[in-house]
C-alpha cells in the first residue's frame, strides 16, 4: 500500500510540473512564432519600398559589445549578420518585369513564376506558402504596377525548431530533477503513514497468532466433549455449535495470518518443480459432492502434464479458493468451468461461473481485504472477504497476475496467468 502511495505521490507531482512546463513552453514558443511572423512582416513592408535594381538596406541585430580598455583599438558597438532571406517581384499586367534579390538570393525565373502564381491563388495581400516556405506580401507602386515580396521561412523554422528542442531538453532534465525530488519528498511525507501501516500489520501477526492457540484449545476440548456425545445428551447441540463458531475463527486467524506474513515477506513461496496439472485435478474432486448438492454443474479442461515452479500448499489453496467461489455463486441450475492450459512461457487457468453478474463499479475492488459486493449474503455463506486478497497474494508471491471479468451475458470469470518457467 505505501509504494502505491508513493508512486501515486511522484506521479501526481510530475504530472503537475508537466503540465506547468507544457504551458510554459507552449506560450513561448508561441510568443516567438508570432514575433518571427512580425519580424518577417516588417522586413517585406521595407523590402516593398526597394527601387529596381537598387541594393536593399542591410538588416541587422545588434549585440552589445564589451567595455573595451581606452587605447586606439577602434571600438565594435555591433555586429551584422543577413537577418531574412527576401527578394521582390514586380508585375505589370500579370508579366514579371523585374526581380530584386538584393544579391543575396538566388531566385531563378521559374521559381519566380511559381511563387507569384501562388501568391496570386491565394486572393489576400498578404499570407503563407506552405508549400513553397515563403511569406509573401503585396503593395502597388506610383505607376500602378503589382509587387509582391517573398520571404523565406526555412529561418522561421529553424528558430523554432532550435527552441523547441532546447525547450524539450529543459522539460527532460526538469522531469529528472523534479523524480528524484518527489522521491525524497514522499518518503518524508509518507513515513507517519508507513510506521502506522507497519505497526497495523504488527498488531495483525501478533493478534493472528495469539488467538491461535486459544482456538486450537477450544476445538479440542469440544471435539473431546462431543467424542462422549451420550453423556451430553440434549446438550451436546451447544458445543456443536461452539465447535462450529471456534472453527470459522481459527479459518479467520489463519487468513490474518497469512496476509500479515505475506506483507512482512516472511511468506515467500518455496521453489519446487510441482504438478499443476494433477493438483488441479486433485481440487476439483471434493467440489464435486459440494457442485452436486448445490444443483451446479461442474466442468473442467486440464491440460495433463504441466509443471510449474512454486509452493504446491499455496498454489493448491489458490485453486480451492476460486472454486469455492465459483460454486458458491454459481446459483441454483447455474454451471462452473475451469480451464487449465499452456500458453507460451505461462500458464493460464480459469474459473468461470453463470452466476448474477459482478456490478462494474465492484470489479476494482475484489482483490481487496474485507472487501464484499454483498455483504449479508458472504456473511451468510461463511466469508470473510479474504479468499480473494489471499488468491492475489499467492499469485503475486509465483509472479503472476491474477484479474476478472463479469457481464449479465458471459457471467464472471477469473483468470490466473503463471509463469511457466
Amino acid at each position: 500500500m505505501i509504494r502505491k502511495l508513493r508512486r501515486k505521490f511522484i506521479l501526481i507531482n510530475l504530472t503537475l510540473v508537466s503540465l506547468v512546463l507544457v504551458v510554459v513552453f507552449a506560450i513561448l514558443v508561441a510568443s516567438n512564432a508570432r514575433r518571427l511572423s512580425d519580424q518577417s512582416t516588417a522586413v517585406m513592408n521595407m523590402a516593398l519600398e526597394w527601387r529596381d535594381g537598387e541594393a536593399p538596406p542591410r538588416f541587422v541585430f545588434d549585440f552589445p559589445q564589451p567595455e573595451q580598455p581606452e587605447d586606439d583599438t577602434p571600438r565594435q558597438h555591433r555586429q551584422s549578420f543577413p537577418m531574412v532571406p527576401v527578394f521582390v517581384i514586380t508585375l505589370n499586367d500579370g508579366e514579371i518585369t523585374s526581380i530584386n534579390d538584393g544579391g543575396r538570393v538566388d531566385v531563378s525565373e521559374e521559381a519566380a513564376e511559381q511563387a507569384v502564381e501562388a501568391a496570386l491563388d491565394a486572393g489576400t495581400e498578404s499570407g503563407v506558402l506552405r508549400s513553397l516556405g515563403l511569406r509573401f506580401q503585396t503593395a502597388s507602386d506610383a505607376d500602378g504596377a503589382l509587387r509582391i515580396a517573398f520571404a523565406d521561412r526555412s529561418w522561421e523554422t529553424q528558430s523554432l525548431t532550435s527552441l523547441i528542442l532546447t525547450c524539450l531538453l529543459v522539460w527532460a532534465l526538469a522531469l529528472l530533477g523534479f523524480f528524484f525530488i518527489s522521491l525524497f519528498l514522499s518518503s518524508l511525507a509518507l513515513r507517519p503513514a508507513e510506521r502506522a501501516w507497519q505497526q497495523q500489520r504488527q498488531f495483525v501477526a501478533d493478534a493472528s497468532h495469539e488467538l491461535k492457540t486459544p482456538l486450537t484449545v477450544i476445538l479440542a476440548n469440544s471435539g473431546i466433549l462431543l467424542a462422549h456425545r451420550v453423556e451430553l445428551g440434549q446438550q451436546a447441540k451447544w458445543v456443536e455449535y461452539i465447535q462450529e463458531e471456534a472453527g470459522q475463527m481459527k479459518g479467520l486467524v489463519e487468513d490474518l495470518l497469512f496476509l500479515a506474513k505475506s506483507d512482512a515477506s516472511r511468506c515467500s513461496a518455496t521453489p519446487s518443480p510441482v504438478p499443476i496439472s494433477d493438483i488441479v485435478t486433485s481440487c476439483l474432486l471434493p467440489f464435486e459432492s459440494v457442485a452436486f448438492e448445490a444443483e451446479v454443474t461442474l466442468d473442467s479442461h486440464i491440460t495433463p502434464g504441466l509443471f510449474i515452479t512454486g509452493d504446491e500448499g499455496q498454489l493448491r489453496r489458490l485453486v480451492m479458493i476460486l472454486l469455492d467461489n465459483a460454486v458458491k455463486y454459481a446459483g441454483s441450475g447455474g454451471s462452473v468451468s475451469l480451464s487449465l492450459t499452456n500458453q507460451p512461457e505461462r500458464l493460464r487457468l480459469s474459473v468461470h461461473n453463470t452466476g448474477a453478474p459482478i456490478p462494474p463499479e465492484h470489479l476494482p475492488h475484489l482483490f481487496e481485504r474485507f472487501f464484499r459486493a454483498d455483504a449479508s449474503r458472504d456473511r451468510a455463506q461463511g466469508g470473510y472477504g479474504l479468499g480473494l486478497a489471499i488468491a492475489k497474494s499467492i499469485t503475486e508471491l509465483h509472479r503472476g497476475r491474477i484479474s476478472v471479468s463479469s457481464t449479465a451475458q458471459e457471467g464472471t470469470t477469473f483468470t490466473v496467468l503463471l509463469p511457466s518457467k
